[in-house]
């Protein structure tokens, strides 16, 4: 699959489910304390005074929970169905289109960046050239904070909401994750892995690494 083939598959996926998928995981972050507690640790870490941005932020939620927590966020994601509901949902924050591999922005122009479960359409072997590009636009400091679900058995969605798409959702190992950060420079800081809750089905992970 090229690069082309995946960015443009993830792209037609959210653009078809975004309003199903927002309304599905609507109270996500309501019934995740831990999930909420490596938010606001990563937030804590960052500081005020900097840009965050949400890379693959789709309807917002997580964009509009940094910027509680008195972060200066933004957020970024291929679907422009997506990205009518953050805007819908946070009219007072910057939303963006755009892909993660190819960011229009300069080096060192971020005091942090969140990847939450947006790196898992992302084929492993693009992985390297993702935290490269995560690691070139956070400035010498800056945190990186990276969600997904853990484990080896990919899982694959067939006509979601009877919405005439697919998509396969990649599965890590967190291990795996830790040493492809290294690769691309970064500092491990802290990772979390919990077990899955009453609607999941696998481990989640949250690895927070620094830019040194």
């Amino acid at each position: 699959m090229t690069d082309t083939d995946f960015v443009t598959a993830t792209r037609t996926f959210y653009d078809s489910v975004a309003e199903d998928y927002a309304e599905q995981f609507r109270d996500g972050l309501a019934g995740a304390p831990l999930d909420r507690a490596m938010i606001a640790g990563f937030a804590e870490l960052v500081g005020s005074g900097g840009t965050v941005a949400d890379l693959g932020c789709g309807p917002g939620r997580v964009t509009g929970y940094l910027a509680s927590l008195g972060l200066f966020v933004f957020g970024l994601d291929l679907s422009e169905s997506m990205l009518a509901i953050a805007r819908r949902e946070n009219p007072g924050l910057r939303f963006e289109q755009g892909s993660m591999l190819e960011l229009d922005l300069p080096d060192g122009a971020l005091a942090g960046a969140v990847s939450y479960y947006s790196s898992i359409h992302t084929p492993v072997d693009q992985l390297p050239r993702l935290f490269a590009e995560f690691h070139r636009v956070l400035a010498p400091g800056g945190h990186l904070l990276v969600a997904f679900q853990a484990g080896d058995k990919d899982r694959h969605h067939e006509r979601p909401w009877g919405r005439p798409v697919a998509l396969t959702f990649l599965r890590r190992r967190p291990e795996q994750m830790v040493g492809l950060l290294l690769g691309a420079g970064f500092a491990l800081v802290s990772q979390m892995v919990r077990e899955p809750g009453p609607e999941e089905v696998s481990q989640q992970a949250f690895l927070i690494a620094r830019r040194p």
